[in-house]
């Protein structure tokens, strides 16, 4: 399982509408990286092929999510938080306890994201109930690929 770090990333440009006037937005997008140095680096990169004028990122903060589900469906076109209690019991008290747990959900509309989370979650053994489900402003998420022809640096470290 790999740890993820997650940032959102603010980008402020400016967009031309459909009645040909420009207008200054900000978008969110979701990156992980590893500092907040690193996640402004990549939204650069990734966004740059994209944007013809300039941009500026105008804000990264740290976000929290345990999980992300994302979708390959052409429709699921929008992201929903979606905030679980994990349920556990405390061995001595036998009391139940509620952990929070974050999901980002990637899907069509509410039912959609519910529906996958469900089936996302399906897999695991943790107990859980759904305390909430929002639609999100982020417009796009970018994992953390690892290059095909990069090894990693301490891969032969302990090799002498």
């Amino acid at each position: 399982m790999m740890m993820h770090n997650w940032f959102t990333c603010k980008i402020r440009f400016e967009k031309t509408l459909e009645n040909g006037m420009n207008k200054k937005v900000t978008e969110l997008y979701l990156v992980d990286a590893l500092s907040f140095t690193e996640a402004e680096s990549r939204i650069i990169e990734e966004m740059t092929p994209f944007m013809s004028g300039e941009f500026e990122v105008v804000g990264v903060a740290k976000a929290n999510y345990n999980e992300l589900f994302p979708s390959e469906e052409g429709a699921a076109d929008r992201w929903f938080k979606c905030k679980l209690w994990v349920i556990t019991l405390d061995e001595k008290t036998g009391a139940e306890k509620r952990t929070p747990f974050n999901v980002l959900v990637q899907a069509s509309d509410l039912r959609d994201a519910i529906k996958k989370l469900d089936e996302g979650m399906k897999g695991t053994l943790i107990d859980y109930v759904i305390a909430s489900v929002a639609e999100t402003a982020i417009m796009d998420v970018y994992p953390y690929k690892l290059e095909p022809d990069v090894e990693p640096e301490f891969k032969n470290a302990d090799k002498r």
